[in-house]
C-alpha cells in the first residue's frame, strides 16, 4: 500500500468517529485531550502527510508561488463519511510575510469560509510554527473552525501542513472577506 492510500486508511476509522461531531471550540479541546500530539493518531497522521509533501502527492499544487500549496487527497465518499482529504503547505520565511503585531512575520493565504466547519491536523515542520485557528494560535495539534466561519489562513514561525478535514468536502473561496488582508 503507498502512503497516500495509508493516509486514507488511518483517516477512515478516526472519520466515522467524528462524523456526527459539530466543529467548533468544544471539539477542537476533545481533538487535542484525545488525538493531540504523542496519541497515535496524531502520530501516523503527521508522519504521513509529511512523506506525502516530500513525494509530491499532497499539498503540491501552487496557490501563491512554492511556499503555499494545497491539494485534495481525497474526494468526500461513502467510506469516509463524506469526509473530503486536503493537504496545505505554508511557509511564513516567504517574502510574502507581513509582520503580525508581536512583530512574528505571518504568511496569510486565501480568504475562505467553512459552510459546514473543518478540522485541521496541524503539522509544524519547524520548531514554533503555528496555524491561527479560530480559537488563537496553534502549534501541533488541532483546529476545528465553527460551521459559517471565515477567515484567512494564517502561519508564523515557519514552514507547517495542515491537514484538514471537510464535512461534505465543502469549502467556499467565493465568500467576501469581513477582515481587510494584512499588507493590502
Amino acid at each position: 500500500m503507498d502512503h497516500r492510500q495509508e493516509l486514507i486508511e488511518r483517516s477512515i476509522p478516526f472519520l466515522q468517529e467524528v462524523r456526527n461531531k459539530t466543529p467548533g471550540k468544544e471539539l477542537e479541546g476533545w481533538l487535542n485531550a484525545t488525538y493531540g500530539p504523542g496519541s497515535a493518531l496524531y502520530e501516523d497522521l503527521s508522519r504521513l502527510i509529511r512523506l506525502g509533501v516530500e513525494e509530491g502527492w499532497a499539498a503540491n499544487e501552487e496557490v501563491g508561488g512554492p511556499k503555499y500549496r494545497r491539494s485534495r487527497i481525497l474526494n468526500p465518499q461513502a467510506e469516509t463519511s463524506y469526509f473530503s482529504i486536503t493537504a496545505v503547505y505554508m511557509d511564513s520565511t516567504d517574502p510574502q510575510a507581513f509582520p503580525d503585531p508581536d512583530g512574528d512575520d505571518v504568511l496569510q493565504g486565501d480568504f475562505h469560509g467553512h459552510p459546514y466547519g473543518e478540522l485541521n491536523l496541524v503539522v509544524p515542520l519547524d520548531e514554533g510554527a503555528q496555524l491561527m485557528g479560530l480559537q488563537g494560535w496553534q502549534g501541533a495539534g488541532w483546529t476545528a473552525p465553527d460551521p459559517g466561519s471565515a477567515h484567512y489562513p494564517e502561519v508564523k514561525g515557519g514552514r507547517l501542513i495542515a491537514l484538514f478535514y471537510l464535512p461534505a468536502g465543502r469549502i467556499s473561496y467565493d465568500v467576501e472577506a469581513t477582515t481587510p488582508k494584512r499588507g493590502g
